[in-house]
């Protein structure tokens, strides 16, 4: 594991806590609440490249 995808992940979630923070002092609470939602969307798909690669070694290495 990459510290890379570490630092990815709690830059997204810094800049996902700022915007949803802005947004509700804003009083868009439905924008912020949709910012929210793609943030986790986005990290989510970038966990499930991370398992599909872990996934594919485990393969690899056992011939399967």
């Amino acid at each position: 594991m990459d510290i890379d995808l570490l630092f990815k992940i709690a830059g997204i979630g810094i800049l996902v806590a700022v915007l949803n923070q802005v947004l509700t002092k804003a009083g868009r609470e439905d924008q912020a609440m949709m910012t929210t939602i793609t943030g986790l969307v986005i990290v989510l798909a970038i966990v499930i490249q991370e398992i599909s690669g872990l996934f594919n070694t485990v393969r690899t290495i056992f011939k399967l």
